[in-house]
């Protein structure tokens, strides 16, 4: 009697980068709750979550597939279901496809349009865009394919409304201007392994200490795009403090990196940048509820004549 070899799921999950798409899962959760005064619509939340979920693991199976060569010479990235030839590319290709359009036809089908096109279009400007080309052709990748990256927020936003908000483009802008020091701080870390690689990351064409001199330009504007939520109204001062505090401990990350005690401070810049990124989007979401309870009362209103 013949047996039938169980499949290992083990290296798919390790495909999707669960750690890196949770993140993203959550910016756009918050996204939902910023965008209706109460409680989002149960339905476009959770098929819209279920969907980009979906997009993102797809979008990180393709980057497998299309940087198994860089893998494969890189100390962080060899361990690697491909790279380490755990799983063919044919599988990796027929998983990706898969999740992609399972998600295109839960947001098509569950969700809105809308949805289907912004997250299939983040989709392509991450796994194709920036993985297939920017992250080749030059140093300021990051930044032009941060774009796709910054996306969740507005997915979300659009999952629950049907639409695109001006509000909802702050939360992008912020993401966006975070992703450049958040990326360069473990690129200065492992620049050795760009190098080998071929890829031309910032700390290998243009060296360690410009980097660090850009991680604190950016570290600056993001401060300053952290605030703007506060400006238009979208949030109180109960997450502008939050933020300003948090932006103050990152500057103060950014400032030491000048001149870090050690190699592994870019490190310790690297794994604060997410949890700032999960604080503010936290103190967004705190806001959206505490806001009406921490306005005062009128001390006169009005009584209709």
């Amino acid at each position: 009697m013949s047996r039938t070899t169980p499949i290992a799921f083990g290296p798919y999950w390790q495909l999707t980068k669960p750690r890196v798409v949770a993140l993203i899962v959550f910016t756009a959760l918050v996204g939902m709750f910023l965008a209706v005064p109460g409680l989002p619509p149960l339905r476009q939340t959770l098929f819209g979550l279920l969907g980009i979920w979906l997009a993102a693991a797809s979008a990180a199976a393709i980057n497998h597939l299309i940087d198994q060569r860089i893998d494969r010479v890189m100390v962080r990235t060899a361990h690697r279901p491909l790279a380490t030839g755990a799983l063919t590319s044919a599988k990796v290709l027929t998983f990706a496809v898969f999740l992609g359009a399972a998600s295109m036809t839960i947001l098509i089908a569950l969700v809105n349009p809308l949805t289907a096109a912004l997250t299939f279009a983040s989709l392509i400007g991450y796994a194709i865009v920036y993985t297939g080309w920017l992250k080749r052709a030059t140093p300021q990748n990051i930044v032009i394919g941060g774009i796709a990256g910054a996306a969740p927020p507005l997915l979300g936003w659009a999952a629950v409304t049907g639409r695109v908000d001006p509000h909802a483009l702050l939360l992008v802008l912020i993401i966006f201007v975070w992703t450049p020091p958040h990326f360069w701080a473990l690129a200065i870390f492992r620049r050795d392994d760009y190098a080998r690689a071929l890829i031309p990351m910032l700390p290998v064409t243009h060296g360690v200490v410009y980097t660090r001199w850009q991680i604190l330009f950016y570290t600056v504007l993001l401060v300053l795009a952290t605030v703007l939520p506060w400006i238009t109204g979208m949030s109180g001062l109960f997450y502008l403090g939050g933020a300003l505090v948090l932006g103050a401990v990152f500057l103060w990350y950014a400032w030491k990196l000048l001149d870090p005690p050690d190699e592994l401070f870019a490190m310790k810049v690297f794994n604060y940048s997410i949890v700032y990124l999960m604080a503010l989007f936290a103190f967004l979401l705190i806001d959206h509820w505490l806001l009406p309870f921490l306005q005062p009362a009128p001390l006169f209103q009005l009584q209709p004549a």
